[in-house]
């Protein structure tokens, strides 16, 4: 990388840091390009994007930024998972790092919390923003579904008893 190429590097990276909702730090032991493609994949599918980077330049992206804190993760070959969504890297790292012991997660942030090993494996273990707007969109809608029931269910009776009258008379 020749000087222009390692500024605009660093440039995007203070920019995905400024953005973001969660910055995850892995350690790469020797993936393969099959692996390291399929791990790309899986956080792709869930929202969030990896990357390998040059520590140098991600500490100086870090500069100004909640991320700070994770300065101390960025020692030997670390790749950078993040997320707006601040469940969606952790949990598509966890996961792929269950199923592969070439990937070590090592830390993180969630803001201007730093999390280590521990902290991101439980950040992984919480349901998403998609999950959880779900599950409050099920609880809003229950009551105003029984409570259309508990209203036609009067109607419904009135038209059954009806329709009973109805078939006597034409018996």
């Amino acid at each position: 990388m020749d000087r222009s190429q390692k500024s605009e590097s660093v440039a995007q990276l203070n920019d995905v840091f400024n953005q973001v909702g969660v910055v995850v730090v892995t350690r790469n032991l020797g993936l393969s390009v099959d692996q390291s493609t399929a791990l790309r994949g899986k956080m792709r599918e869930a929202g969030a994007t990896y990357k390998v980077a040059k520590n140098r330049l991600a500490k100086l992206a870090l500069k100004d930024t909640d991320y700070t804190g994770i300065e101390e993760y960025l020692t030997g070959p670390v790749g950078l998972a993040w997320s707006e969504d601040p469940v969606a890297a952790a949990k598509a790292a966890v996961e792929f790092a269950k199923d592969n012991d070439r990937l070590e997660i090592v830390g993180g942030a969630m803001g201007t919390q730093v999390l280590d090993e521990a902290g991101v494996r439980s950040l992984a273990s919480l349901p998403s923003l998609d999950e959880l707007r779900g599950k409050i969109v099920g609880l809003v809608n229950a009551p105003a579904t029984k409570i259309a029931q508990v209203v036609n269910a009067p109607a419904a009776k009135l038209a059954r008893v009806f329709g009973a009258y109805g078939a006597k008379d034409a018996a």
